[in-house]
């Protein structure tokens, strides 16, 4: 008797704790939405997981007997924190749309070997009583979907976003994804409609739809590209939270249930707000039907004009208000800093200086929030492109640098272009435009920029941290 009231007291702290974690998970949520709080936020999610980790290991018991394996669970735990740690310590501005695809994929690729491993485990008794169509069974299933075309996505996102991959585009492509989609669900409908003494019996169905899940990851990313990849990363994002609290389901485990219902409904609420900045629907996304580079009927007319940096600085200190829209470009010279500098020195001289920010500017949704936030650009700086946009014919300057798709035209002008239809920042409308680029290479969505050919616009050509610097240096001279 004693004995079972030390267990009731066990799993009551433990319910405890893991309605702490839950708050410390929403309470860090809420704080990613601001820049200022966004470090804390984080600390206090990380805190809440540490808390849920530990109290599971020493107080979780199934069937009145406690977690055994520690030893291996906490040698895989000090092994993945280390790879973690690495690999996040070494990853560069740039690459961050890599490592949140490839680490959303390992969270799919977790959830779907739970599935693989708990499908043949089911309760005979559970069986016995209520057949395969139970909630236990749907449970593992869906996380096996789910979770495989997460992981088997992410991995593709991953090769897209690092150059490694590239688009494969076929117009059968939309049938054959809703094809493979109801073959998954077919499967999931065949195996619980079984009537088994044992769901081992049915181990080699699993293992097949593993197989399929993994070739609509694939194919289901692989037609996407250009400026489309940050809804496919919110997406993703989503399907690996809902496979997550499938697990949850399964164990019983409000944390996981918690932790997976904050992502999934969180990216999913994302995904929403990405396809309404891209102007997709989302049904396109789901079957990997949208997105892509690809040529436009435009003729090119007009003439590239350039101008030098003394002429730049002049035309910056002399002006009221100033617009910059950061791209990918800014990100790869890593010149946020000296971006924040430039702002700093016009706003001494009574330049009123803004960020133009749009949602999917970048290669995953909040980049470029993310890359000023890191040079302490203020939050109150930070406009986002619709807000901005009826502001602009009064703007004297806007600096584009680095950024190409989000400015470009052809999204209002060109029905063609693979990009129409995306809300843009209307660069155009501002009194004078200065593009910052390398050269005249085409952006993320592979298409011409017709802004680079706008009578107001001048091009000045080089690297955008030696340009910014060089730019600060003759403004500060005046």
């Amino acid at each position: 008797m004693n004995q079972l009231s030390q267990l009731q007291t066990g799993l009551s702290i433990l319910e405890l704790i893991y309605l702490i974690s839950s708050v410390l998970f929403i309470l860090g949520l809420k704080m990613l939405s601001h820049p200022a709080t966004a470090r804390k936020g984080n600390s206090l999610a990380a805190v809440g997981m540490v808390m849920a980790i530990v109290a599971t290991i020493l107080l979780h018991h199934r069937d009145g007997k406690p977690i055994g394996n520690i030893g291996l669970i906490l040698t895989a735990i000090a092994i993945g924190s280390v790879i973690g740690w690495v690999i996040a310590k070494r990853v560069k501005m740039t690459a961050m749309p890599q490592l949140v695809s490839f680490f959303n994929g390992m969270g799919g690729a977790a959830a779907a070997l739970i599935s693989m491993i708990e499908f043949p485990n089911v309760s005979p008794e559970l069986i016995a009583k209520s057949g395969m169509a139970n909630g236990e069974v749907l449970a593992i299933l869906l996380g096996l979907m789910i979770g495989t075309v997460s992981w088997a996505g992410s991995m593709i996102a991953f090769g897209k976003l690092d150059g490694r991959i590239g688009d494969m585009r076929i117009k059968a492509m939309r049938y054959v994804n809703l094809t493979i989609l109801a073959i998954l669900i077919g499967f999931i409908i065949f195996i619980m409609t079984r009537h088994v003494r044992s769901s081992a019996e049915l181990a080699p169905l699993v293992y097949i739809m593993f197989a399929i899940s993994v070739i609509y990851g694939v194919l289901f990313v692989m037609p996407i590209g250009g400026a489309d990849m940050p809804v496919v990363i919110s997406l993703l994002n989503s399907f690996t939270g809902v496979a997550a609290a499938m697990g949850g389901f399964l164990y019983n485990n409000q944390i996981m249930l918690t932790g997976g219902i904050l992502v999934g409904s969180a990216g999913t609420i994302l995904t929403v707000l990405m396809c309404k900045a891209m102007n997709r629907s989302l049904l396109n996304v789901i079957i990997g039907v949208f997105g892509g580079g690809g040529q436009t009927n435009v003729t090119v007319t007009g003439s590239v004009k350039e101008i030098s940096i003394s002429d730049a600085a002049v035309l910056l200190t002399y002006s009221r208000k100033v617009v910059i829209v950061p791209g990918y470009g800014l990100a790869v010279a890593q010149a946020q800093h000296i971006c924040h500098e430039l702002d700093k020195i016009l706003e001494e001289k009574g330049v009123e200086v803004r960020y133009a920010i749009h949602p999917v500017a970048g290669r995953m949704p909040g980049h470029m929030n993310v890359l000023l936030a890191e040079a302490d650009v203020p939050y109150e700086q930070l406009i986002e492109s619709d807000e901005i946009n009826p502001d602009l014919p009064n703007t004297d300057v806007i600096v584009v640098i680095g950024a190409n798709d989000v400015v470009n035209p052809a999204a209002e002008d060109d029905p063609s272009s693979p990009i129409y239809g995306m809300p843009i920042i209307k660069a155009r409308d501002a009194k004078n435009i200065i593009v910052m680029k390398r050269g005249m290479g085409k952006g993320y969505a592979a298409i011409e920029n017709l802004l680079f050919y706008n009578d107001k616009t001048r091009m000045l050509f080089g690297d955008a941290k030696s340009t910014l610097q060089n730019l600060v240096n003759e403004v500060k001279s005046l």
